[in-house]
């Protein structure tokens, strides 16, 4: 079993900075103009972004949803045309689209793309954000949706007419002319009660955000068990941020910076607005930080795993922090227990792939956790003085972030 490696596309902006929540005021509704180093999510950057996923042997790309992204299914297939290899795992919620257009336009998308979409479903965990998209049912009843949602979704891929009644959707023949080829993989998260049963009898991969191992397995052999009782095997990922650099010293040195750059009020703001979500997953991420501290010894909460992120973001708040050697034990740890697929950020995420994928890969490639590693693009690229390009004295090399 080798390694997955996936990247994240910021499509509600990027920086230097955890721009996540503390870039917005009123949770989001009013941009904060004074805020620095905030990039715009416009398609020229993202493709930056893509291209360099792509070239550093990423295997995908996360595009989120929700109300400060851009649209993930129309912002992906604009960049399928910049890349040539590169996957997207594209987010969506089942709560606000017909699942048999969802099922049609993953048809038309692997069509369009060569087979290039991952479908990550997002059941959703805040009322008042689901609210916004029209979806008012509660906690459990969303999940019991989505079991539904994506029964359809694969019968009717299935090529022939689809019936189906359910609590939430009824559907009379339902049916996609030309099924997707290949049919995407599915990737799903959840961690409540509701989450699991759903994960065991749907998903092709169950991701979970990044806890410390011993929590991370004991999700595994949840997810594992209730699906071997269904008869099935799930695949399991983890999503994680990243500050890998030459030296542990220079990394969490940059840890320290983006700490730095919050202050006791911003941090409460995010906490109090974060602590209403109704996601078991994200209350879970919550309690990893100790409430709020910005005492960077009660972040580290297991080693190299930084829960500082989650003091101002949402969703994913911890990153591996350390050497690319420290970086791949980590990764290496997770493997260990069954976790296949990393989907990986950092900030800004234009340079944290290049730190990420010129550091930490190779290690991983040399542990004979990766299929295949990319050769480097100055391979064999002589200088003027004819030496290789990255050769000492040869031209210099430009990595973005001036390392």
């Amino acid at each position: 079993m080798t390694v997955h490696l996936h990247w994240f596309l910021p499509t509600g902006g990027d920086g230097r900075t955890l721009v996540d929540r503390h870039a917005y005021t009123d949770g989001g509704i009013t941009r904060n103009r004074t805020v620095s180093g905030v990039r715009a999510p416009d398609i020229d950057y993202l493709v930056q972004i893509a291209k360099a996923a792509e070239q550093l042997g990423f295997e995908a790309v996360l595009t989120p949803t929700g109300t400060w992204c851009e649209d993930a299914w129309l912002t992906t297939v604009a960049l399928a045309q910049h890349t040539e290899r590169l996957k997207f795992l594209v987010a969506f919620r089942p709560g606000v689209i017909s699942p048999v257009l969802a099922a049609q336009m993953a048809s038309t998308y692997q069509r369009i793309t060569r087979g290039r979409l991952l479908l990550n479903v997002v059941t959703g965990g805040d009322s008042a954000e689901q609210r916004r998209f029209g979806d008012h049912l509660d906690h459990d009843r969303r999940y019991a949706r989505t079991a539904e949602f994506l029964s359809v979704v694969r019968g009717v891929w299935g090529g022939r007419p689809f019936d189906f009644q359910g609590d939430h959707f009824r559907i009379d023949g339902g049916l996609t002319a030309l099924p997707p080829d290949p049919l995407p993989e599915i990737f799903f998260g959840g961690s409540s009660a509701a989450a699991g049963p759903v994960a065991a009898e749907h998903a092709d991969v169950y991701l979970t955000w990044g806890e410390p191992p011993w929590q991370v397995k004991e999700k595994i052999d949840w997810i594992r068990r209730l699906a071997e009782e269904r008869g099935r095997t799930v695949r399991f990922g983890i999503r994680l941020h990243t500050i890998s650099r030459d030296s542990a010293r220079e990394a969490w040195a940059t840890a320290d910076r983006l700490l730095s750059d919050l202050d006791a009020e911003t941090v409460a703001a995010a906490q109090e607005l974060l602590g209403r979500s109704e996601s078991v997953g994200q209350q879970r991420m919550l309690a990893l930080h100790g409430g709020g501290s910005l005492d960077r010894d009660r972040l580290e909460i297991s080693p190299n795993l930084w829960a500082g992120v989650g003091l101002v973001r949402g969703g994913a708040g911890t990153a591996l922090v350390g050497s690319h050697a420290d970086v791949a034990d980590r990764i290496e740890e997770y493997h260990a227990l069954g976790v296949e697929h990393f989907v990986l950020s950092g900030y800004p995420h234009l340079e944290e792939a290049y730190w990420f994928g010129e550091g930490v890969t190779p290690e991983l490639a040399a542990r004979g956790l990766l299929a295949s590693a990319p050769a480097s693009p100055l391979l064999g690229v002589p200088a003027a003085n004819g030496r290789p390009a990255s050769a000492p004295g040869g031209a210099p090399l430009l990595v973005p972030g001036g390392r």
